[in-house]
């Protein structure tokens, strides 16, 4: 008898960019990752900031998200210096740049494991 093993369930990423301008050609890099559906969404302002901003949500298993975020060195490192890209898991945001990516990387991870 074939035993039976449950779908990866699907869970959801947000990422923000710290230039606004940056997000559509995230949101096209993600896409290209496959697997994933990558949608955006409108941000309310935090208290005390003005406008609005777009998030980009990415929702797929546990695997492909894990897949998805290790590209982003490779995104940032394609990118003009400075760029940050903020990511949300549940509760809690990591904000991943050139200089710390390897860890943050680390902390996205966990942060997937923990919400699996």
């Amino acid at each position: 008898m074939a035993s039976y093993e449950p779908a990866d369930a699907a869970l959801a990423i947000d990422f923000t960019t710290s230039d606004p301008g940056e997000l559509p050609r995230l949101r096209e890099w993600l896409r290209g990752q496959g697997g994933a559906e990558v949608s955006y969404r409108p941000s309310a302002p935090a208290v005390g900031e003005l406008g609005a901003s777009d998030v980009l949500t990415v929702l797929a298993g546990s695997s492909v998200l894990a897949a998805v975020v290790k590209t982003l060195p490779d995104f940032l490192r394609s990118r003009r210096s400075g760029l940050r890209i903020h990511v949300t898991v549940g509760e809690k945001k990591v904000e991943l740049d050139a200089t710390n990516v390897d860890d943050a990387l680390r902390i996205v991870e966990r942060l997937l494991d923990d919400d699996s």
